[in-house]
Formats: C-alpha cells, sequence, structure tokens
C-alpha cells in the first residue's frame, strides 16, 4: 500500500509547504521520515506516512507505553508515577471546563483505559474507543472497562457527550477533518472537547529538534502549533475557548529525548532539560512542551 504523501497542508490547505526535519522512529523500526512545515498556518505534518491499514505494526513495541502499559524501565516506572497523580488532575479539568460533575464522556483513544476507568468509577457515563483489538483486551484485564473499536465513532448518537476527550490522540488519527466533524455533530449543545497534542513550538522541541520524542514517527502524522490547531478547529466551524498546560510532559519526553540525542537515558539531563522548558513557559503557557485544548462549538 502507497504511503500518504500531501500536497497540501492538511490543517490550513495552502500549498505553501517544505521539508524542514528529518526524524528518525527510535520506538519501533528505525527508519527515517520527513517531518514538513506549512508556512501559512505553521502546522507539520510527517510526509509520506503509511497509511492507515499499513501503520499497525510501527505501534507493535513492548516499548510503545500507551498500548502496553509497560513499567519497564526509568522513563516508563516515571510515567506511571505520574499518570497517577494526572487522572485526578483530568477529572478536576473535566469537571471544571464542562460544569458538571457527571455525565455523558467519551474518550477517544483509550489506550488501556486508565482515564475511561477512572472517570467511570468517579459517577461518568463512559464510552471508550481504541483501535487496537489486543489493547482492548488489555483494558478489560487490567482495569475492567470494556472499550469500542474506534470504528464504532461513526456509529454513536449525535448530540450525546457532554465532554469529549482526546489525550494525545488527534496527531494520530490519519481521517483528520472528519474526525473533527464527527466529534462535533457527537458534542451536546454546550458540550465541551478536550484536545491534548505535544507542541513543538516549545522550548524542548527548539532543543532536542529532530530528536524531540513528541515528534514520534510515523505514529504522529501532525504536530501542532497553537496557531494552527486554531487553523483547523475554526475550518469546522470550532473555537478555542482556553488553553491549559501539561506541565510534566515536558519532563518525560525530555528525558527520552535525552537518551535519543546521546545514546543513553540521563535522568538528570532529561529532568534539567524539562524543567527549563517549563520555566520558559511560566509566562506564555501555550509554549507549553504539550498543550490542552478546550474547544466548543
Amino acid at each position: 500500500m502507497d504511503p500518504i504523501h500531501y500536497t497540501h497542508c492538511p490543517a490550513c490547505q495552502a500549498t505553501t509547504i517544505r521539508q524542514v526535519l528529518s526524524v528518525q522512529d527510535y520506538t519501533v523500526s528505525q527508519e527515517a521520515f520527513a517531518v514538513w512545515h506549512c508556512a501559512t498556518c505553521t502546522h507539520r505534518f510527517t510526509q509520506d506516512v503509511p497509511a492507515a491499514a499499513a501503520i499497525g505494526r510501527y505501534y507493535q513495541s513492548e516499548n510503545y507505553i500507551s498500548h502496553t502499559n509497560t513499567s519497564k524501565g526509568l522513563v516508563n516506572r516515571l510515567y506511571h508515577l505520574v499518570r497517577n497523580y494526572t487522572l485526578g488532575s483530568k477529572r478536576s479539568l473535566v469537571q471544571s471546563v464542562s460544569g458538571r460533575n457527571t455525565g455523558n464522556l467519551l474518550d477517544v483513544g483509550a489506550g488501556v483505559g486508565a482515564f475511561a476507568a477512572f472517570m467511570r468509577q468517579k459517577g461518568w457515563q463512559v464510552t471508550g474507543l481504541e483501535p487496537d483489538a489486543e489493547t482492548r483486551q488489555r483494558a478489560q484485564e487490567q482495569h475492567g472497562i470494556a472499550l469500542q473499536d474506534s470504528s464504532d465513532l461513526f456509529n454513536l448518537p449525535a448530540s450525546h457527550f457532554d465532554v469529549i476527550t482526546m489525550w494525545h490522540v488527534l496527531e494520530h488519527v490519519h481521517q483528520l477533518d472528519d474526525y473533527i466533524e464527527r466529534l462535533k455533530a457527537l458534542l451536546k449543545p454546550g458540550g465541551v472537547l478536550l484536545i491534548a497534542v505535544p507542541n513543538y513550538t516549545s522550548h524542548d522541541a527548539t532543543y532536542y529538534q529532530a530528536h524531540w520524542a513528541a515528534y514520534d514517527v510515523p505514529r504522529h502524522l501532525y504536530h501542532f502549533s497553537p496557531a494552527s490547531m486554531r487553523t483547523l478547529l475554526q475550518r469546522h466551524g470550532l473555537s478555542v475557548k482556553a488553553t491549559r498546560p501539561m506541565w510534566f510532559d515536558s519532563f518525560y519526553v525530555s528525558l527520552l529525548s535525552e537518551k535519543y540525542k546521546t545514546g543513553k537515558a540521563s535522568l538528570v539531563k532529561g529532568f534539567w532539560r524539562g524543567l527549563v522548558s517549563n520555566l520558559k513557559a511560566v509566562g506564555n503557557k501555550e509554549k507549553c512542551s504539550s498543550v490542552i485544548y478546550v474547544v466548543n462549538k
């Protein structure tokens, strides 16, 4: 199956695009992929990515934490410690922006189901979607939650959900415009869409360049800036009402990036670079390593 070659920007449809980086897949294949940049909206994307039917093998690694829940290695153990804290933070954010303590929640790209199960325990009616069958099985085994296949997104009832969450998922979606239109249709009037994605305009991304772990090619099809995210959503009649930083991501990403850059893990260097990135984002939280976009119709 032929790879996908873009002739225009996936976010704004402009043709002012060019290659800016060559990035290696350090997680699975060790292959190199080109990252292109749009001069019109500042969006970036991975060029010549595998089609949806062919990309599955790039997720098949015990190192891919969202699918395996692995605790092997220092970085992944730290990830789990932080995740236990961030589940509560995500719940607080959901309740704050929606003005609800319970309701109908759709979690798109639920992984092994940790967030979906947590929110269900807190009284929410949760629907979780996950494309990988083995990962759905792990969600059932580890968290006792039955996730649906992501293809069910197009079978769910319209205007049904108070909140839709996508925690580091939109960058993986081949059907970008179709997904956003569908998410818009699934929201109740006054509902809220939360989209968390890496931010290549952050300090850690600028520092590590092609070694920045959050490029995560080819699994990450798109690399958003705050400007390009707003442009994309506006094309679909959606607006960003607020943004929130994800402070912990800079540490996790910098620890991995340091390993990619130097060939060896360094807790001290990775933590320091993550801290510097956060300090530089204090005055402008849209310079954080990852940003949560609070979106309304």
